[in-house]
């Protein structure tokens, strides 16, 4: 049978035009995108588009432009086979996050991808991510169920877990990766599936969908030399529920008596603040050093290897269903799709 794929462009740099007036790119509408692919007419597939309406930046993604691409998903869920979600690079991780905790019983791919070069152009990656994130929504496997049913991002060679992935080259082609969890496919003369790697669930199950999120949360870099004043700033932002602190190594701070305390007030306020290391590879382990026990001490939780992405998106996640104090410190603490390596 024919596959249906729906193809959802948000916009991008693979969908985008040069300024003949300032020599920047800007996003243009999808029939510019497809006029220069025709390639994608050979594959056979029965392929429709929603479209964004204009086409965004990236850079201007937000909750509620998360919520649009859920509802089209969950609109047209039983309509077609898979789902290609086009999408600027600068934060496809955090919209492949975000999607993954609303796509709730997901067993169908949601495929993200983009270019690093405007599709327009000579030496494009567009074309062929286009074509072989396409070709991977309409992939089934041997007991004819789709080979992907989760939220993954297709770039150059390998499709990436994407609540597991972060953009870590402005320049390269294969500009994402996950460092904490494997490829769930490499993409060479064939697509070579990871199936063990693969997320598989019962498709009987109905998909359920959370749209909504909660923003009042926050990331906090550490670097060396904050001040006191400016980390009680941070902290003590109004109206903040949940914070991703981002140490240094295993999950290090700070031991000054003035760091602490001000953690540790801000715990004891019910902000939820989450230990997230910096390192792209690793896991925090609060207790292998002091300087991370004395943190873990003043209430502050391990996100293990939980990357900054979905540490954010996980906890917009589980303050918008409702879910505050030992609820979301539960919740966080466990993989709900596959976002953090179990204990």
């Amino acid at each position: 049978m024919q596959p249906r794929i729906l193809i959802i462009y948000t916009g991008g740099t693979i969908g985008m035009i040069e300024d003949p007036h300032t020599g920047s790119l800007k996003p243009f509408d999808f029939s510019h995108l497809m006029e220069n692919v025709p390639k994608v007419e050979m594959l056979g597939y029965k392929i429709d588009n929603i479209q964004f309406a204009p086409p965004i930046d990236s850079s201007d993604m937000s909750p509620e432009h998360w919520q649009d691409i859920a509802h089209s998903i969950a609109d047209n869920y039983d309509k077609y086979d898979g789902f290609v979600v086009l999408h600027g690079t600068d934060t496809m991780a955090y919209t492949a996050s975000a999607l993954s905790f609303m796509l709730q019983y997901l067993a169908k791919p949601i495929i993200i991808t983009g270019s690093q070069l405007p599709i327009g152009e000579v030496r494009t990656d567009g074309e062929e991510n286009l074509i072989t994130a396409l070709q991977i929504a309409a992939a089934r496997g041997r007991d004819g169920h789709p080979m992907v049913q989760e939220v993954a991002i297709l770039f150059n060679n390998y499709l990436w877990r994407g609540n597991r992935a972060t953009k870590r080259s402005a320049d390269h082609f294969n500009a994402f990766r996950t460092y904490n969890y494997p490829y769930l496919a490499h993409i060479g003369l064939g697509i070579d599936y990871h199936e063990e790697a693969l997320t598989m669930r019962n498709p009987a199950e109905p998909l359920k969908v959370e749209y909504r999120l909660e923003p009042s949360v926050m990331v906090i870099d550490l670097f060396p030399g904050i001040s006191e004043t400016t980390l009680r700033h941070l902290l003590f932002t109004p109206q903040i529920k949940g914070i991703v602190l981002r140490t240094f190594g295993a999950g290090n701070a700070p031991t000054s008596p003035w760091f602490i305390q001000a953690v540790k007030e801000a715990c004891e306020s019910g902000r939820i603040i989450l230990n997230v290391t910096q390192c792209h590879n690793g896991s925090v382990h609060p207790e292998r050093y002091v300087a991370g026990d004395m943190l873990a001490a003043t209430g502050v939780i391990s996100g293990r290897d939980i990357t900054t992405e979905a540490a954010l998106t996980k906890m917009m996640h589980l303050f918008g269903i409702g879910l505050s104090g030992q609820g979301v410190i539960d919740a966080i603490t466990r993989p709900l799709c596959g976002e953090m390596t179990p204990r």
